[in-house]
């Protein structure tokens, strides 16, 4: 790493933290300054002692200099309290830290109301961050004490908040007298995923089960156990979750528990045995490797685990408990060119090479052998890892090279935390932010820090693919599968049903018929030896998505469909994987795979090796467009090379998203750089073509304005493109030049209807886009283009609030240099315009509310209409533009995710209310990218397959389709409060001013 060391400083304070500090980052541009400033406000003897400790200790002040000019989060912990700064600096930082777990404890002990359990616990939590933080950057802690540190704080605070609830529970006279601290008391909370096994990371949610033994309870006459305890743990997340002034102790997940979408966030003891003894899955298995109980009474808490000792663990080598992990992962993951990494928005911790991986190879081998082995049965990921390595079940070369990397992963998973206190794992999607982060991280820039990173990720996935090469290899379908003319082949009935088709008789002959050739595509007898070749592989693979005869059909369709198919057979015959990923395809994504039936030699670019490489640029699409409309021999060829080069874009895209391998936010920003080159390509050959007409008007500028997704950069597989065209002229020579002049407005007027024509018009290779001119002035009223000087009186003086929100998203995608500075200094001065925060916020309540009459707001699963779905995030971004881009220009941003970012930066919003848009928005996005994908109608959960509701889980980094479930529900459930909250307020306001 790129960082200074020197030899400890010997003073007589080299056992404090500014003593131990011995690394730190390359000098920070403006560092020294943001220091200077965050200590601006500090008492002078405070502000003088601190400046004696780091001058005697200039890898401290490096510290603190990088900390002030990369992390906004820890800079606000200094500025508002320095001499907490002092004290860490000037004590040792592990006994301080006890110090600190002590105080608290004692605090909340003698506490008599909730206000100051809940200060005592943030103030632990404050203290801890700073102090941990200081001590990672500056090589003072270990990666083991860090998270073993973070991790006593989250079982303080937790413990403490229990201890209090379960005191004031008997003061009350719910609870008869039991135990000091919880003990038998017959509720017990544990501590699941890295909290269980002590690994949290720096911003961790803390991932609990909370269960109660209503027989041990000490309940009072007449309590009943079920709402007593689901109303305690109701209290408790409060007391840890809820920002207040004082910040949070952490974000509380509950979903580890069975069934979390219909069971309560307290489960009683027999409930859950009951549970895990009928439908626990592999990956609880895998989550109750870390299991540990933390508070409340800890004895039942380990009873209840031994009871679910023989669940976790079994007493035989135990590779099929790991088989559907396998077999998901020889699906797209293992598919040609996913060792390629990009960098750029890469995810850390569920990404290829990421820590999610190094802990898979972990746990899996945990699973398989830790019933015969029980000094496996280790919860930390280094220590089993250790363990593995010593009882050879790994090698040493493996065991080095994880060890490294799990080491390096956590370290840029807690650097990308400190920036602003958030939980995430993503790095910056632009290379600016990534070469600011890699100076915080210690280096000179950004492709020193990618080249390390990349090293470590690219080792982790090579020893993840091996994962099961020692393994027996996945079984062939077992038992005949032969599809004779005539009729159907009885043992082949029979394997049919054990593969688990539930009409074994219609499927044996969908396949007869592909045999016999019914199908245009599968009239060459070549082709259909091919196809037999993979049948059974494909058959195979269809049945693993979970419902078989659905897939079939789906895979029937497409055979149908197909125009020729002896490449594509071929292509499927000697690519074993690629029958997996159709089978995936035509499991889940049946949008997708009409698409690849319609267009068949699109198969082609899933057999690239760089097809899960980085994704091309703008400039690099823009230079392959260019090429291939340059080649075009008429009109018509241009318009179906268009289409084909976008038909090939979307299934890269859309395969990758399958994949999970392309998150939503870079996904909508790749089909929104796609969507602009497009329009950029075509208007250029339009504007050519037009000319050779109508010729030019003098002075003439043309923009094409981006509004709505395509605006916001948040596109899908099925979005429409939401244009609005503006033009320019000389008024002293307003007619065209050409054979065919044209005057003024009208010229412009035909040129737009040409593009859209382009964009448009179906032709032998499809549909490029739907397009919608519906925000232009006036609406369908208005002209399809219109002057600038027209616009921007129109959103002056006449334009409706609603106009003025959708001018929020409004991007040029084509213009010249100078006409594209002009249209966006004109929809900058809309948009900076002095409002009236309370009539606005009134506004934009009636028109959510008018939308919900007119599409209903109660179906969840509607991702865009649902009360907290995405319509209510984007107009509270859009509020937020409006109301505060007078006083703060830079909140504007026609992405509503950035536009949140932007608002809580800013202090416009609060740091709660900006993780919770945040969060639900990237969700939402994720869901939404993968619906346009699989289903053209509503999705209704019940109907939908089960290979669907698998991938929509793990679009949602949800272990299963049931807790993806609760937490969308409860994320809706947030951001309605905050909507209201912030918009509702307001109108509340106006309402109580008019009375």
């Amino acid at each position: 790493m790129a960082s200074r060391r020197v030899k400890l400083a010997e003073h007589d304070d080299a056992m404090t933290l500014a003593g131990l500090i011995h690394e730190a980052p390359e000098a920070v541009q403006g560092g020294k300054q943001a220091l200077s400033d965050l200590l601006s406000h500090a008492a002078s003897p405070i502000k003088a002692e601190i400046n004696r400790i780091i001058g005697l200790h200039p890898q401290a002040r490096a510290v603190l200099e990088a900390v002030a000019a990369g992390s906004p989060f820890l800079s606000d912990l200094i500025r508002v309290d320095p001499p907490r700064l002092l004290e860490i600096l000037s004590s040792d930082p592990a006994s301080a830290l006890a110090a600190a777990r002590n105080r608290a404890l004692a605090t909340v002990a003698a506490a008599t109301s909730e206000d100051e359990v809940m200060r005592a616990l943030r103030r632990l939590r404050s203290t801890s961050a700073l102090t941990i933080a200081l001590a990672d950057i500056g090589g003072a802690f270990g990666l083991t004490t860090i998270t073993r540190e973070l991790t006593a704080t989250a079982d303080t605070a937790i413990s403490a908040a229990v201890d209090y609830l379960l005191r004031e529970a008997v003061a009350g006279r719910k609870l008869r007298k039991h135990g000091t601290f919880g003990s038998g008391s017959g509720y017990t909370v544990l501590a699941m995923g890295k909290h269980g096994a002590r690994e949290l990371n720096y911003s961790s949610d803390v991932d609990l089960i909370v269960l109660y033994d209503p027989e041990a309870a000490p309940l009072a006459k007449d309590v009943e156990a079920a709402p007593f305890f689901v109303r305690l743990t109701r209290t408790l997340v409060r007391l840890i979750q809820e920002r207040t002034g004082d910040g949070y102790v952490a974000r509380v997940d509950l979903r580890l528990r069975p069934d979390p979408a219909s069971t309560q966030i307290a489960l009683s003891l027999d409930a859950a045995l009951d549970y895990y003894e009928r439908e626990g899955a592999t990956w609880e298995r895998a989550a109750y490797i870390k299991a540990r109980p933390i508070a409340g009474d800890l004895a039942l808490g380990e009873a209840f685990l031994r009871q679910l000792a023989p669940f976790v663990w079994r007493r035989s080598l135990d590779y099929a408990a790991v088989a559907d992990v396998h077999a998901m992962k020889q699906e797209i993951h293992a598919f040609r060119g996913h060792e390629a990494i990009a960098i750029e928005g890469h995810n850390v911790k569920l990404g290829r090479g990421g820590i999610r991986e190094i802990e898979f190879f972990v746990q899996t081998q945990q699973l398989i052998a830790g019933g015969r082995d029980p000094s496996l049965r280790n919860p930390r990921t280094l220590e089993a890892l250790d363990r593995l390595a010593v009882d050879r079940w790994i090698g040493q070369d493996a065991h080095d090279e994880l060890e490294e990397a799990y080491v390096y992963l956590r370290r840029v998973e807690h650097r990308l935390q400190m920036v602003a206190d958030a939980q995430t794992h993503s790095l910056p999607e632009d290379e600016a932010a990534v070469d600011a982060f890699a100076r915080f991280m210690g280096y000179a820039g950004r492709d020193d820090f990618a080249s390390e990173l990349g090293k470590r990720l690219t080792r982790v996935q090579h020893h993840y693919s091996k994962l099961f090469e020692d393994a027996p290899p996945r079984a062939a379908v077992e038992g005949r599968l032969e599809f004779p003319d005539g009729a159907d082949d009885r043992e082949t009935l029979a394997t049919l049903h054990r593969l688990g088709y539930a009409e074994p008789k219609a499927a044996s002959e969908t396949v007869r018929r592909w045999l016999r050739g019914h199908y245009r595509a599968l009239k060459i007898p070549a082709c259909r030896e091919q196809l037999a070749m993979i049948v059974p592989g494909l058959l195979d693979a269809l049945a693993r998505g979970g419902e078989p005869d659905r897939a079939l059909v789906a895979a029937d369709r497409f055979f149908q469909e197909l125009p020729t198919g002896l490449r594509l057979m071929a292509a499927l015959a000697h690519n074993p994987d690629l029958v997996r990923l159709l089978a995936t395809i035509l499991g889940t994504a049946p949008r997708l795979g009409e698409m690849l039936a319609h267009r068949p030699s699109l198969v082609d670019a899933l057999l690239d090796p760089t097809f899960f490489g980085a994704l091309p640029d703008e400039a690099a699409l823009e230079a392959r467009l260019t090429a291939l409309l340059a080649e075009s021999e008429d009109e018509e060829d241009l318009l179906d090379r268009a289409r084909r080069f976008r038909q090939e874009y979307h299934v890269l895209l859309g395969v990758r998203i399958l994949a999970g391998t392309l998150s939503a936010n870079r996904a909508g920003e790749a089909y929104a750089r796609l969507a602009d080159v497009i329009i950029r390509g075509l208007a250029t050959a339009v504007k050519a073509r037009f000319a050779e007409v109508h010729g030019k008007v003098k002075g003439a500028e043309v923009a094409v304005l981006a509004m709505g997704k395509l605006g916001g950069r948040e596109m899908t597989a099925g979005s429409d493109l939401d244009l609005i065209m503006l033009y320019d002229f000389d008024e002293e020579q307003p007619e065209s030049d050409g054979a065919r002049p044209l005057y003024g407005a009208q010229y412009f007027a035909r040129l737009t209807q040409r593009l859209v024509s382009a964009l448009t018009t179906p032709t032998n290779a499809g549909q490029l886009y739907e397009v919608d001119l519906r925000l232009r002035p006036s609406g369908r009223a208005g002209p399809v283009a219109t002057r600038l000087a027209a616009f921007e009186i129109y959103q002056a003086e006449e334009a409706w609030t609603w106009e003025h929100m959708a001018l929020t998203r409004a991007r040029v995608v084509c213009a010249s240099r100078p006409f594209r500075a002009e249209v966006e200094k004109a929809i900058a001065a809309v948009l900076r315009r002095e409002r009236n925060a309370t009539r606005l916020a009134a506004d934009i309540v009636d028109m959510r509310g008018a939308i919900a009459d007119e599409k209903g707001e109660d179906d969840p699963w509607d991702l865009k209409y649902a009360a907290g779905g995405l319509v209510d995030i984007e107009f509270l971004a859009q509020y937020l533009v409006l109301a505060h881009a007078a006083r703060h220009p830079d909140i504007a941003d026609t992405s509503t995710q950035r536009v949140i970012a932007n608002a809580t930066r800013l202090g416009l919003l609060s740091a709660a209310d900006g993780q919770t848009l945040g969060d639900a928005c990237r969700l939402l996005h994720d869901l939404t990218q993968v619906l346009r994908l699989a289903v053209t109608a509503p999705f209704k959960p019940a109907d939908a397959s089960i290979a669907l509701r698998h991938l929509l889980a793990r679009a949602g980094t949800m272990p299963d389709f049931s807790t993806l479930e609760a937490h969308l529900f409860e994320t809706q459930r947030e951001v309605r409060a905050v909507f209201e909250r912030l918009l509702a307020a307001e109108t509340k306001v106006r309402r109580r001013k008019r009375a």
